[in-house]
């Protein structure tokens, strides 16, 4: 059964997905009042399910950092009557895939099948997010799983770079705190902690799902009940407090014995719902974005082979926004690379972009838009952040038009208000030459 299901997986892969101006989604309200955004599509007998619990990370306790991502790894560890092996046998049996992961803002999970397969699929999905087991056993050997990550992930400076920089920006802050937790903070969660988390974040009210594949509305709306329907009506969980990005103009360096610094570096930025943020999204790309064509890939790996590469993103929380950007550089050059990187920052802001440089940038945004929803996994991911960032159920078609028309007035705008003066947050991890430490960090996690 499963070669079956990686052969029509793998077909899917291959199949030309319609145009997204063709692909029509509509909402499905079940009979409980849940509402899904479909894609009914029946090229092939799949479905695919994805789903979020708004809340996330942030609705860990405090001192309890990692627990929403330990229940994100428990909840196929058994449910209901079925232990962890039963419940895995049952997925492995009946080739179905059902995923769970967790981020700052929302708790995740994904679920594909067979249409031959549906019931067993939805009456396991049913029983891992309403009757999650929590046994002992399996929290231990999830917390095993997760402290070899944080011991793993201590000693790789790429990691360290990021968790100093989140800490850095957002002190005291659920967005500074580690999605995976700590050392010392998961080793002090409980079972207790895990099952009041999915009680306060597990319910009908913020839960957003999308459905692609082969699986009408009538259908989709029962089997949303199926699955969902005996979740409580309304979360218990607290909205993250507003948050701005600070420590700008501040550089940690973290020392270790390491050939390279990684350095992890950013700035303020706009939230997803900002009139403007299109105009961002083109100018992260000329800036950053724009992997072998972003003028940091031009100045700083081109000319000056600092690094093999750099990048920088728009991060649009619910609660904040910022640009982020990673390098990694030789320790003897990492002065260099920073310099470069805050000149690049003034010199977009002092000037805007090029008519060419805006031309080129909204070619590949627009072009490459449709690389985004060629298979149903992907379309079916792709509408659910769009539900969870509220962009409407037209964004799909609305979404290019809106990038054709940023004008370079606009990205002016943009430019000053996101790159300011250049100055940054800026944490390096190795033994850098030519940085000075003006700010603190905790170091090894």
């Amino acid at each position: 059964m499963i070669s079956r299901l990686l052969l029509v997986v793998a077909m899917s892969l291959a199949v030309a997905l319609p145009a997204k101006s063709e692909t029509r989604i509509e909402e499905v309200t079940s009979p409980k009042g849940i509402k899904a955004w479909l894609v009914h599509d029946t090229t092939l007998p799949i479905v695919a399910l994805e789903f979020a619990f708004r809340g996330g990370a942030v609705q860990d306790a405090k001192g309890r950092d990692g627990t929403a991502n330990m229940v994100s790894g428990l909840l196929d560890e058994g449910a209901g009557e079925l232990k962890a092996q039963e419940f895995q046998s049952r997925l492995e049996d009946s080739a179905v895939e059902l995923s769970f992961d967790t981020r700052y803002d929302s708790f995740f999970g994904s679920l594909r099948t067979l249409s031959a397969n549906e019931d067993e699929a939805f009456d396991l999905l049913k029983l891992a997010v309403t009757s999650p087991r929590f046994d002992q056993d399996a929290i231990d050997r999830i917390r095993a799983q997760v402290m070899a990550r944080i011991r793993q992930n201590s000693t790789n400076p790429e990691a360290l770079a990021h968790y100093n920089f989140q800490e850095q920006a957002f002190p005291g802050h659920p967005y500074g705190r580690e999605v995976e937790g700590t050392a010392e903070t998961v080793t002090s969660i409980t079972r207790d902690d895990l099952v009041t988390f999915h009680r306060n974040n597990f319910a009908r009210d913020n839960l957003v799902v999308t459905a692609v594949g082969a699986i009408d509305a009538e259908t989709l709306g029962r089997r949303l009940d199926e699955a969902f329907g005996d979740l409580p009506a309304t979360a218990e969980i607290t909205p993250a407090a507003p948050a701005t990005l600070t420590n700008v103009g501040t550089l940690t360096v973290v020392e270790m014995d390491t050939p390279q610094t990684a350095i992890s570096f950013g700035r303020p930025g706009p939230l997803r719902k900002n009139e403007d943020f299109m105009a961002y999204y083109v100018l992260n790309h000329i800036l950053g974005g724009g992997t072998f064509t972003s003028r940091l890939f031009n100045e700083v790996r081109e000319k000056r082979g600092l690094s093999y590469g750099v990048f920088t993103g728009l991060f649009p929380l619910s609660a904040s926004g910022y640009v982020m950007g990673q390098v990694a550089t030789r320790n003897d050059r990492a002065g260099e690379a920073v310099s470069v990187i805050r000149d690049e920052f003034r010199k977009l802001a002092a000037e805007p972009p090029s008519e060419e440089e805006i031309a080129k940038a909204k070619k590949y945004l627009i072009g490459s838009f449709a690389l985004r929803f060629d298979s149903s996994n992907k379309i079916a991911r792709n509408l659910l952040q769009f539900q969870i960032d509220n962009l409407g159920i037209d964004f799909i078609n609305e979404r290019n038009a809106l990038i054709e028309a940023v004008t370079r007035e606009d990205l002016a705008r943009a430019a000053k208000s996101l790159l300011g003066d250049g100055e940054l947050l800026v944490v390096a991890v190795g033994k850098p030459e030519g940085l000075e430490s003006t700010g603190t960090s905790s170091g090894d996690r």
